[in-house]
């Protein structure tokens, strides 16, 4: 059931743990639009995109996490496609957190993190994004200039995202710092860290390796709209 779960990220956390955060038709799903924008089917048959292409709405397309090399499906056309490698923290790798300068993040703080995307270009990152999971910052004269938090969550694993550095501030090691503490907290809830990187993002591919993320799979981000 995990290797499932993780081959198919977004639908099992939206079927799960996150189903409070599921827009549903059918076979398919999609996360609350402000919190993400991602679509998800429960396996690729013809009902499922049948049940997708209901759900679009007026959606331009649907963003999917799928296997690699799967086929167009008929009636669709992909219209980006890009790999992305998932990463999970094993058990035994030891974890150092040291974070002094930490803090929560919150409602009142949506107006720094939006400005902290802005600069970074994380990844997706929506007016109500944070309240999928915990977020924490780093502030510097009141200005927060660093912060990660929690997406997907799955029955045995939680998702570390939006690892988000002020470029002035990169190189003094703030989003590892970040990333340790988040993984630390979420390995006290009893689940495994993980988390999804570009290969071609080599700066963040060696931070989570150092840390101790190995890779399990390549996955592919993929858009789809109707033919």
């Amino acid at each position: 059931m995990t290797n499932e779960e993780l081959n198919n990220p977004v639908w099992h956390a939206l079927a799960g743990p996150q189903a409070n955060w599921a827009e549903r038709k059918g076979r398919a799903a999609r996360f609350v639009p402000d919190a993400a924008p991602f679509f998800a089917i429960d396996r690729a048959e013809t009902q499922a995109y049948a049940d997708l292409a209901e759900l679009l709405g007026g959606a331009a397309e649907a963003r999917m996490f799928r296997p690699r090399a799967e086929a167009t499906p008929k009636g669709w056309r992909k219209t980006f496609e890009k790999p992305i490698l998932q990463m999970v923290l094993p058990a035994d790798v030891r974890l150092l957190p040291e974070a002094p300068e930490l803090c929560t993040l919150g409602r009142d703080d949506l107006a720094g993190m939006m400005e902290l995307v802005l600069a970074t270009k994380p990844g997706p990152f929506g007016p109500r994004t944070h309240e999928l999971g915990a977020y924490i910052g780093i502030r510097r004269d009141g200005r927060l200039v660093a912060m990660a938090g929690e997406r997907f969550r799955l029955s045995r694993h939680t998702e570390i995202s939006a690892v988000a550095v002020d470029p002035p501030e990169r190189g003094r090691g703030l989003g590892r710092a970040l990333t340790v503490v988040l993984a630390e907290n979420i390995r006290g809830r009893g689940v495994t860290p993980l988390l999804h990187v570009f290969p071609d993002n080599t700066a963040a591919l060696k931070l989570y390796q150092s840390i101790g993320f190995r890779a399990r799979a390549e996955l592919t981000i993929v858009w789809l709209a109707p033919a």
